[in-house]
């Protein structure tokens, strides 16, 4: 959809993204988007100008988000202004994605609604695979519980079932991949944007004034934020693609690298770091330093105005049942308890915060990019084992890691497949 109160710019922002077959839906207010999304239409993306009478843009996108069905559809604003920081702040908390300046470069303009595009394509595939899988698993429920079926018909039944999972599997990896290389090309223009920027700041007799200096560090700011989220996301993607072989991993030793290397935040935070002794277990060695290091992160990043920051990290074995029948007893595991006493948070978000981009703070309070604690939860996963949190406002938070203590046997061996191309991080 295209939102301008000015009939020429429609035209124009239409002349460049017709040619690759998009279906464009035009309107001139923000009160005619509103009806306008009333129908059924579903949108890929709204391209939607910041200026307009009655409704400006801030104010549609707030209503639009008011609304549960329409949450999911990305809002790119286009102004002619050089919005202060609080006022993109105040966009991107109101629902953007991203900002494009007048003059719009079409080039620019069909790349952003092209990747945008084929993220809601995919997005679609992906959500067919999961209804067919959902229709095949009552199909197979009905056959089980009505007929009484045969044998062979459930077997038959169980094929299709493994062959739909394998297939969303499938979809989930490609997507994966496509966030990826999304991102990894990304990196290239952004390296230009802030080695420019560097080099004018760099060099006092260019002639810039006091304003021009302060909009290149905003610049600079934001490409760095930027540049933090494509790495959080090429490191979400490459853990989601590939597979680490397990070993022996001392988790003592991998605390010790973790704290170390961030030692520079932890003396300038001023925090108290206790660590109890910990298991050894069969995990990734690749992949514990950043589990650790993302929740120690997290930890030191919402800490109280106030007071010293503690954190202890303490460990203890759960129960673990007996087998039955002859069958083989419940894994085993352990709990790693990451304790601090931050700010805490709200209990009903206790699940919402594992999720990608889920941030419960504006970025202008802490900085961050909401993908730390997905990325954490995507590795606890990966070892078969849990995460969850508990929390209260002002009394801190208490991440609990379960680990398998030991392999399954299906797991004993574990499969390496190649992983993505390396990142470039000339």
């Amino acid at each position: 959809m295209l939102v301008d109160d000015r009939e020429d710019n429609l035209l124009s922002m239409a002349s460049v993204l017709e040619p690759d077959g998009y279906y464009i839906i035009k309107a001139n207010s923000g009160r005619q988007v509103l009806k306008l999304l009333l129908s059924d239409f579903d949108f890929a993306l709204i391209l939607m100008d910041v200026q307009m009478p009655n409704l400006n843009g801030f104010e549609t996108a707030a209503l639009i988000y008011e609304r549960e069905r329409l949450r999911h559809i990305p809002i790119i604003f286009i102004t002619a202004n050089n919005y202060g920081e609080e006022n993109l702040f105040k966009g991107y908390r109101a629902g953007a994605v991203d900002y494009i300046y007048k003059p719009v470069n079409p080039e620019l303009l069909r790349v952003k609604v092209g990747v945008f595009v084929e993220l809601y394509r995919k997005n679609q595939r992906l959500m067919a695979q999961e209804q067919k899988l959902v229709a095949i698993n009552r199909s197979l429920e009905l056959e089980i519980n009505e007929r009484k079926a045969s044998e062979e018909k459930v077997t038959e039944l169980n094929t299709q079932l493994l062959e739909n999972i394998a297939r969303l599997e499938s979809a989930n990896k490609d997507l994966d991949l496509f966030a990826f290389m999304a991102s990894h090309d990304l990196q290239a223009p952004l390296r230009k944007i802030r080695m420019f920027s560097d080099r004018l700041l760099a060099n006092p007799g260019e002639g810039l004034n006091k304003e021009s200096r302060l909009y290149l560090s905003r610049i600079q700011e934001v490409s760095r934020r930027m540049q933090d989220l494509i790495n959080d996301i090429l490191r979400f993607s490459k853990i989601s693609v590939e597979k680490q072989p397990f070993e022996a991993v001392d988790l003592n030793g991998v605390m010790e690298e973790v704290l170390s290397e961030m030692e520079g935040l932890i003396r300038e935070k001023n925090a108290v770091i206790t660590v109890d002794k910990l298991p050894v277990l069969p995990a990734s060695t690749v992949l514990m330093g950043p589990l650790f290091s993302n929740l120690i992160s997290n930890s030191l990043k919402y800490t109280k105005k106030q007071g010293e920051p503690r954190i202890r990290i303490r460990y203890e074995e759960a129960p673990v049942g007996s087998g039955v029948n002859g069958r083989e007893p419940e894994i085993h595991y352990g709990r790693i308890y990451i304790e601090d006493n931050g700010i805490g948070f709200d209990q009903k978000y206790a699940e919402q915060i594992f999720d990608m981009f889920r941030r419960l703070h504006a970025t202008a309070e802490y900085e961050g990019t909401g993908i730390g604690l997905a990325l954490c939860k995507k590795i606890v996963e990966m070892h078969k084992g849990f995460i969850s949190a508990l929390g209260k406002p002002g009394e801190g938070a208490v991440f609990i890691v379960s680990l398998p203590l030991q392999e399954s046997r299906k797991d004993k061996t574990a499969d390496v497949q190649p992983g993505l191309p390396e990142e470039n991080t000339n």
